[in-house]
């Protein structure tokens, strides 16, 4: 049974970690969270110390290694995107793995920078990345690994998830926080792309607006056009009906992909691959974490060339 904290507890992701930690039979020995709505823990660890302020929490980590000789075996990172890099650096200073939530970090030279923490310690950094166990996304990978080598594909990812007012006075709305929206509602997608279609060998930016962003990636392997948002105007008028929020879709080809079930148990999925050693670290993450940079500072070149059809409203 192996020990874990909780950065960020209150998040609406932590209970997946949670459940995660609880089904891997390990236990959770501590969590932190500037806000204390977290009444979930006793769905799971009622035992947990919970702490408000991270120089408490800090603290107790602290005493436990060296009083109780209780060694705190991974860190779990929830927090805003902006705080992924500190608190990774407090996990492996504490001589803990980290398994922190997407994007691992916003910049490139982070990625470096948390390599020489690693080597300096000894200890991984684990990011989830669940779009790559999901049972459909493996298939696909099969399926263009054994098309001919020469065959390019044509896609187009479209993502909208309706956010209210409060989104944007969130850190979610900061750009310097959360990276953008492209950033932080894209970088899985981004991530599974060219996990399956290759590197990214252009990156072209049509939109960058503050709750949509679109744009188009020509990969090794995959012509891909994109569309992301958070503005509820986006949604198509048939999804509306259905008194839905969310529209997910990513076709190969014209032909539709399905993956929106099966998502349920993917992070307990993900925390039994860490556990054994096989958890996706920083190499896996670099090219994302410099595609999405690249996004967020391009200049957005209009309707031009090859953009995405929902563009055309």
């Amino acid at each position: 049974m192996k020990n874990f904290a909780l950065i960020g507890a209150a998040g609406y992701i932590a209970v997946r970690h949670m459940q995660a930690i609880k089904e891997t039979q390990n236990n959770l020995i501590a969590a932190l969270d500037k806000f204390d709505s977290v009444g979930i823990i006793d769905s799971y660890f009622p035992e947990a110390d919970f702490f408000t302020e991270f120089e408490r929490f800090d603290r107790h980590i602290d005493k436990l290694r060296h009083n109780e000789n209780k060694q705190i075996d991974y860190v779990s990172i929830c927090t805003p995107n902006y705080l992924h890099d500190s608190h990774i650096r407090f996990a492996l200073k504490q001589q803990a793995e980290a398994i922190c939530e997407k994007p691992l970090v916003l910049n490139p030279w982070n990625v470096d920078a948390l390599q020489e923490v690693e080597k300096e310690t000894g200890k991984k950094i684990n990011n989830i990345l669940q779009l790559r166990l999901h049972s459909s996304i493996i298939k696909l990978k099969k399926e263009v690994e054994n098309a001919p080598k020469d065959k390019v594909f044509d896609i187009d990812l479209t993502y909208l998830t309706s956010r209210g007012r409060w989104y944007f006075i969130s850190w979610k709305g900061d750009m310097q926080k959360s990276g953008g929206v492209a950033t932080n509602i894209g970088v899985h997608f981004f991530d599974m792309l060219s996990w399956i279609f290759g590197e990214v060998q252009e990156n072209i930016v049509h939109v960058s607006e503050e709750s949509t962003a679109a744009g188009y990636l020509k990969l090794k392997r995959a012509n891909v056009r994109w569309f992301l948002s958070v503005d509820y105007k986006n949604i198509p008028e048939d999804v509306k009906k259905k008194q839905q929020r969310t529209y997910r879709s990513i076709t190969v080809n014209g032909k539709e992909i399905e993956f929106s079930g099966g998502f349920t148990d993917l992070h307990t999925v993900s925390y039994q691959e860490i556990l054994k050693g096989k958890g996706f670290g920083l190499e896996d993450v670099r090219s994302t974490i410099q595609t999405v940079y690249n996004i967020r500072n391009a200049s957005p070149i209009g309707l031009k060339g090859n953009y995405h059809p929902l563009l055309k409203k």
